[in-house]
């Protein structure tokens, strides 16, 4: 991250990305103060553990100012990070972020606690953290692009689109969202530099955040595979070298296996330590719990920890993953379980982000229908003449496009598709690495810049910056979002469709999220 903020010094385009990100996020928790001062909450029924604790001054104006971030998961996050995993149903967020709220709680935060009691200092840890992680997340994001993508320009617009995400407010609020897009994309840019024991790291450290962690292991096999396939094509017909080849071969698999076991090994101690937990012999543990919390328990259904001695269904089956559980019997979450009629608002705020990984994919396919089909393994000329494509459509592109629509359908098909908007916002580049490939592409008042400023690019940066006129020239590091706002007369019915999109749905998700409305 020190590399980071010094190369920014140098890259006009990063510091502005980082600049614009922070004021973006500003201006999210000043919005949702507002909303949440002047619209009254919703009553809804869900996750609300009672207050143990009188709250004083302090603790009222925070929850004035920030409560609008506390509401639907965030409760759970918050709830965890004050008291563990007390409830069955909670083990279905995962550990790392809620351990990180309650460090910086207990410890940069240390000096509040006569001021503000623990939840209100979880609360402000939270909101703290995921600042810095939705900045960082949108750094990484234009790191990535820049490797990526080989176009500075494209990267740079998907890197300002990111922080006005649609999913903005779950990057504000007490949810993984934030520093799980950090780790990510970090991880990505990583392993794009071929540093692959320390995009592994991170990899890892995603999957003990959120469960679709575990997917980006498909990320390490394919680089792997590839490599291997590419070095196959090139030395064939050589017999000489075959016994290299199969060491090639094993050292690729057993780095697979190592980095695949690293990045599964969280969620495999995740479900040991729920499963000595609560399919362990009892521990009385109910008799330390708070009287109001173990009333709560009773009039939910929730299960305790060792609750009369009661194992729980999931405890005896033959891989006892207490995740799947949770997300089946709590959630009633499983294939085609949504698709009832009564879901079709739901399926309606996700139709646009539907609809934009779609095209996304679609586009791909008809630039590179023999890429597809060979799945990238097939080595083509212009690698060979050092010369590959540039912008969305390069090669390059395929395993995130991949990755993009696997997460596309699981969540439309298999999950509450309210949440695909988050789901693939705070997980794959494609979105905003798309959506900028469009603006790029059909706004005018970007493909001018972009034909003035080309030939200001110094020749060691063409092999980054490509040589496609109007698409991936250097140009300024003006905001090209801040731009096409202050001059939308003139944009296309395209770019207002698309910037439409992520600003209706940032307020939004302000609006619903923060005053306890249904938008999960």
């Amino acid at each position: 991250m020190l590399r980071m903020q010094l190369v920014s010094r140098r890259d006009p385009h990063l510091r502005e990305v980082v600049w614009f990100a922070a004021c973006c996020r500003a201006l999210t928790l000043l919005l949702q103060a507002l909303f949440n001062l002047l619209i009254p909450d919703h009553t809804a029924d869900a996750f609300h553990p009672p207050r143990l604790s009188e709250p004083g001054l302090w603790d009222l104006l925070l929850e004035r100012l920030l409560g609008g971030l506390s509401h639907w998961d965030a409760e759970h996050f918050l709830f965890i990070a004050e008291r563990g995993y007390l409830y069955e149903h909670n083990c279905a967020f995962f550990p790392l972020y809620p351990l990180s709220v309650r460090a910086v709680a207990e410890g940069a935060l240390w000096p509040l606690q006569r001021l503000l009691r623990l939840r209100s200092r979880l609360l402000l840890s939270a909101v703290l953290l995921n600042s810095l992680f939705s900045v960082l997340a949108a750094a990484a994001l234009y790191k990535l692009g820049c490797v990526v993508l080989q176009c500075r320009r494209v990267a740079f617009l998907a890197a300002v689109l990111f922080s006005v995400s649609p999913a903005n407010v779950f990057m504000a609020a007490a949810y993984s969202e934030s520093m799980f897009a950090f780790l990510a994309f970090s991880a990505m840019w990583q392993l794009e530099k071929g540093q692959s024991w320390l995009s592994g790291l991170l990899f890892s450290l995603a999957s003990g955040v959120r469960a679709n962690g575990l997917i980006n292991a498909g990320f390490f096999l394919y680089s792997r595979g590839k490599c291997f396939a590419l070095q196959l094509q090139v030395g064939s017909g050589s017999v000489r070298k075959l016994p290299p080849l199969w060491k090639q071969l094993f050292s690729v698999a057993s780095s697979a296996v190592l980095m695949c076991a690293g990045i599964f090994l969280p969620f495999a101690l995740f479900q040991y330590y729920a499963y000595v937990r609560f399919c362990g012999p009892g521990t009385g543990l109910e008799q330390a719990v708070p009287k109001p919390l173990l009333q709560l328990a009773l009039d939910k259904g929730y299960r305790l920890a060792a609750m009369d001695g009661v194992k729980p269904p999931w405890c005896s089956q033959r891989f006892p993953v207490v995740y799947s559980y949770i997300q089946d019997a709590y959630w009633n979450v499983g294939f085609l379980r949504y698709f009832e009629l009564r879901q079709i608002p739901n399926f309606l705020l996700a139709l646009p982000v539907t609809l934009l990984g779609s095209w996304a994919a679609w586009t791909y396919i008809i630039a590179n229908p023999r890429h597809c089909v060979t799945l990238g393994l097939e080595r083509r000329k212009g690698e060979e003449e050092g010369k590959p494509r540039a912008g969305f459509c390069c090669p390059a592109v395929f395993v995130y496009v991949v990755h993009a629509t696997v997460l596309l359908a699981f969540g439309f098909f298999c999950m509450h598709v309210q949440v695909l908007t988050r789901f693939l916002g705070s997980s794959s580049p494609v979105l905003y690495w798309f959506s900028a490939h469009l603006l790029q592409e059909y706004e005018p008042l970007l493909r001018s810049e972009g034909t003035d400023n080309q030939t200001a690019a110094p020749r060691s940066e063409k092999s980054l910056l490509g040589k496609s006129p109007g698409s991936c020239g250097k140009g300024t590091s003006e905001n090209p979002v801040v731009r096409l706002l202050l001059k939308r007369r003139f944009i296309t019915p395209l770019g207002k469709c698309l910037l439409g999109f992520f600003l209706s749905y940032w307020l939004l998700g302000l609006i619903l999220h923060c005053n306890f409305l249904p938008w999960t």
